[in-house]
């Protein structure tokens, strides 16, 4: 079987607005590999988007998988509740940020929990208006596509967006827009279009995902929090992304002084399994009536089974601290090949959420171009790269924290040669 014939079968059986980065068709993976269909073996530095943080098929969660698949595989938990539902829930209640008591919720995707994130600001609150930001990513549904700051792929096309969701700019340094630029958005918002008091929540990602690996610098993320208590305003932390040791912290906003009202997390919750997770201040999160929130699949048991096999991965081999090393080698990295690739304008991101960004050396405008071959070059050696940003001009990093030094190594050499073909061609 080749993943050319098997690309023709998809082009007719499935809807073009699925959109692909590569045309490798997976037939098995393991830690940070995978072999396609041809076998053909990669190194995986998307790991699903960050969601295998904890590797492809890490044996301990599979184990904790086929054992929960053993018993049962899905009851309805508004029907027929389970027991490790309710250990995974205290377990977050404890780790996500804030010294305050929280509940939790399951859902199935970060859109999802982005979505029951808005429901739950706005019964608690008795606001409609959310706040968010140029760049942001929050999800395909209709209020996560309005919530996100990017209109090409995901609005374009699909009409009119959910109503009293307003967008201000995002501080990015190598762009010029300052957290003061941002604060400043917010009050032009509140003087032209939108009452303060009307505003149910403020949402953001601690670092941006698909808008280009920006982090929310400290001081944006405290002028976020005292705003939001000046005003009576929700704060939502989008970790979806951020969330699980990727960060160089279990959740990203462990690196700032002040705590959101309610995150949302899903991405490296399960180890590969859909499931997505509210949490909050205990008052806000018993807002709604019984039956408002919920759904069919949320909190499958074999997503709960698997994730808290992740949590005690993420303890037992000290992921937190992993993220960072690999981080910091990986940006050293990308500062020795920064000295002879003047294309490189800026090198970021916590632990090992890294992103490198790509500019035309002599006109200073973000550079597609180069952005994506690179990432072709990477392919064709053998490392899986993504790209993301407004611009298309970032790479993002996101290889499993498990991975082994051998393929750590091989993959630092892989894209020293990738960015080196990529200016020759």
């Amino acid at each position: 079987m080749l993943n050319t014939d098997v690309a023709k079968r998809r082009d007719e059986a499935i809807s073009r607005g699925v959109g692909m980065q590569t045309q490798i068709y997976a037939e098995r993976a393991l830690n940070s590999e995978v072999w396609d269909i041809e076998g053909n073996r990669y190194i995986d530095f998307a790991a699903g988007i960050a969601v295998v943080n904890t590797g492809h098929c890490h044996p301990k969660v599979m184990a904790a998988v086929t054992e929960q698949m053993s018993r049962f595989t899905h009851t309805c938990h508004q029907v027929l509740p389970y027991e490790n539902y309710i250990r995974l829930a205290e377990r977050l209640n404890a780790a996500v940020p804030g010294d305050f008591k929280k509940k939790t919720i399951f859902v199935t995707t970060g859109a999802e929990a982005c979505e029951n994130a808005v429901k739950i600001a706005r019964v608690a609150t008795g606001r409609n208006a959310v706040i968010a930001f140029g760049g942001a990513f929050h999800g395909r549904t209709f209020m996560g596509m309005t919530l996100t700051g990017k209109v090409e792929p995901y609005k374009k096309g699909f009409g009119t967006m959910m109503p009293d969701v307003f967008h201000v700019p995002f501080p990015q340094d190598v762009h010029g827009i300052s957290t003061a630029d941002a604060m400043a958005g917010i009050e032009k918002l509140f003087k032209a279009d939108v009452d303060p008091a009307r505003v149910a929540a403020i949402i953001f990602e601690p670092v941006q995902g698909e808008g280009g690996f920006y982090p929310a610098p400290a001081d944006l993320v405290k002028a976020i929090r005292a705003l939001c208590d000046k005003h009576g305003i929700l704060m939502i932390a989008d970790e979806v992304q951020t969330g699980f040791a990727r960060t160089g912290t279990l959740f990203a906003m462990h690196g700032h002084d002040v705590a959101a009202d309610i995150t949302t997390m899903a991405k490296g919750l399960a180890g590969g399994l859909p499931l997505a997770a509210v949490t909050g201040r205990a008052e806000i999160m018993d807002a709604a009536n019984p039956g408002g929130l919920g759904g069919t699949y949320g909190g499958n048991p074999l997503g709960i089974a698997a994730a808290n096999a992740v949590l005690d991965v993420i303890e037992e081999e000290d992921l937190c601290a992993r993220a960072t090393e690999l981080g910091s080698r990986l940006k050293q990295k990308l500062e020795a090949i920064r000295a002879t690739t003047p294309e490189i304008c800026d090198i970021r991101g916590p632990g090992f959420m890294v992103a490198v960004e790509f500019a035309n050396p002599g006109t200073k405008e973000p550079d597609a171009g180069f952005t994506g071959r690179v990432r072709l070059e990477a392919l064709k050696r053998g490392l899986i790269l993504l790209t993301c940003g407004v611009y298309g001009n970032v790479i993002r990093f996101l290889a499993p924290i498990t991975i082994p030094e051998a393929h750590f190594a091989e993959a630092m050499g892989i894209l020293e040669e990738s960015v080196a073909a990529a200016r020759l061609g």
